[in-house]
């Protein structure tokens, strides 16, 4: 499904293809990068079983078709395998995005009766002792055996290397496990800097020659696997100097349900204080995606300003990311410092300036790790 940073386009013809619920925000990991929320833990009033089902019927009758569970971590819910298999009954193309922590091959096999037709794994390393830094838990061997599972059940899985500067110099290791486990699909996916990655981003960032030997190796599996493995790498936007065309266009294609209900244009929405996110236990998922005025904020061009106005290219990458552009000017509404047109591009300079310059590593202890608020 399209994320920040996707380089597909495609015109949902005013449909929510991709639904994403995040069923919860709770995660027993303690990832310094995670997409959630800061104040994750605040949102506690997560949607009912029955709630999620309602939702489900309403994003099918929208025209929603492939449909991702994640979290937090999804199967801390004990009601997954009922919401995938009333999923797989009205239609979906169902895919679970875990880190795997919660599963156990019996409950693979559970899922896979109740219809669910692919998985999304994360791995953060291809040894123990780097994985438990990145993460907070020895959890590498239970990851490795809950993969094989998952490939010896038949299911179709895409193997997520979150990428970070400690962990892109094992590229060419990772491609080998990958390999040797059997899976599709692998995707390097770049971080990109919101939430928990934006407050650790002065130590994940990485440099210029770690990208370069990165994609390096890359392009070599490419040669050498063919079709067996099919490689994604999501270059991190600030090393761009177009923006990418976020989600494909906000409220164009992309329909994310936080844990408590809100709607969301994509899972960092939040971000952007200024607007007043709607609720599915207030709302129709209807109206929320064809009227509320959060989903009609940043639709069309009529929005834009200077350069994005006059820009040849407002039809194809929409100006970039709002989140990014509210995070780091404090305009919503303005051009993704990352394209080079942008008045603002000199902060995207300076950032990657300091991560040329920081030559030595504190180490993975000096990371803010995933925590509750103490507040």
């Amino acid at each position: 499904m399209p994320k920040a940073g996707s380089g597909l386009s495609l015109d949902g013809l005013g449909m929510p293809l991709w639904l994403v619920v995040e069923l919860t925000y709770k995660c027993p990991l303690k990832c310094p990068w995670c997409s959630n929320p800061v104040d994750f833990d605040r949102y506690r009033n997560e949607l009912s079983t029955e709630e999620w089902k309602d939702l489900l019927r309403e994003g099918r009758r929208l025209g929603s078709l492939q449909l991702g569970f994640t979290g937090g971590e999804p199967t801390l819910r004990k009601d997954l395998e009922e919401l995938v298999d009333e999923a797989n009954r009205l239609g979906y193309y169902t895919n679970l995005i875990t880190s795997g922590v919660g599963l156990s091959p019996q409950r693979v096999r559970d899922l896979k009766r109740a219809g669910l037709k692919q998985v999304q794994l994360s791995l953060q390393s291809c040894d123990s002792e780097l994985s438990e830094k990145l993460v907070g838990l020895d959890v590498f061997a239970h990851k490795i055996e809950i993969a094989r599972t998952i490939k010896a059940e038949g299911f179709p899985m895409v193997m997520n290397v979150p990428v970070s500067r400690y962990n892109i110099d094992q590229t060419e290791a990772l491609i080998d496990l990958a390999a040797d486990l059997g899976v599709e699909y692998l995707e390097f996916a770049n971080l990109q800097y919101y939430n928990w990655a934006l407050i650790n981003r002065a130590d994940l960032l990485p440099t210029r020659q770690q990208l370069k030997q990165s994609e390096a190796a890359v392009a070599a599996a490419r040669e050498r696997l063919g079709k067996r493995l099919t490689i994604y790498f999501v270059v991190p936007d600030y090393f761009d100097e177009r923006p990418k065309a976020c989600m494909n266009g906000w409220g164009a294609i992309h329909l994310t349900i936080a844990p408590d209900g809100t709607a969301l244009p994509c899972q960092e929405a939040r971000l952007i204080k200024d607007i007043d996110f709607p609720n599915v236990r207030e709302h129709s998922l209807d109206w929320i995606w064809r009227e509320s005025p959060a989903f009609r904020r940043f639709r069309g061009d009529d929005w834009m300003k200077e350069p994005c106005r006059s820009c040849d290219d407002r039809e194809k990458d929409f100006a970039g990311c709002r989140c990014q552009a509210f995070l780091l000017t404090g305009d919503a509404a303005n051009t993704d410092p990352v394209c080079s047109k942008s008045p603002h591009r000199y902060l995207i300079d300076d950032i990657l300036l300091e991560a040329e310059n920081r030559q030595e590593r504190a180490g993975a202890d000096a990371l803010i790790m995933r925590a509750r608020c103490r507040s």
